[in-house]
C-alpha cells in the first residue's frame, strides 16, 4: 500500500515539489531517478529496499508508469523479500535449537 500511495504521489503531486509546502528534491530521490532512467521499471524490484524503495516507486510515478506494471513489479519484489526473511529466520531459529 505505501509503495502505490509514493507512486500515487508522484503522479498526481510532484508539481508542489521545491514549494513551501512540500519541500526539495532530496539526495534518495535523485539516486532513484538515476537508477529509473538507466534501469526502467525494472529498477522497481528494488522497491523493497530502505532509503532507495520509497523514491523509486515515487520516481515511477512522476515518470507516468502504468499503474499495474509498477503493482505487479512492486508486489513480486515485496513478497520475495518477505518470503527469504522468513526462510532465513525459520533456519535461525533451527539452528539455534540445535546447540546445546
Amino acid at each position: 500500500m505505501g509503495a502505490m500511495l509514493n507512486w500515487l504521489i508522484g503522479f498526481r503531486f510532484m508539481h508542489l515539489l521545491n514549494t513551501k509546502w512540500f519541500g526539495q528534491e532530496t539526495k534518495a530521490l535523485q539516486k532513484a531517478q538515476r537508477w529509473y532512467h538507466r534501469y526502467g521499471r525494472w529498477s522497481l524490484l528494488m522497491s523493497w529496499a530502505p532509503i532507495v524503495g520509497d523514491p523509486l516507486t515515487l520516481v515511477a510515478g512522476i515518470l507516468k508508469e502504468p499503474a499495474r506494471p509498477v503493482l505487479a513489479i512492486v508486489l513480486f519484489a515485496k513478497t520475495a523479500r518477505y518470503i527469504i526473511v522468513t526462510v532465513l529466520t525459520l533456519q535461525g531459529g533451527a539452528y539455534a535449537g540445535n546447540i546445546g
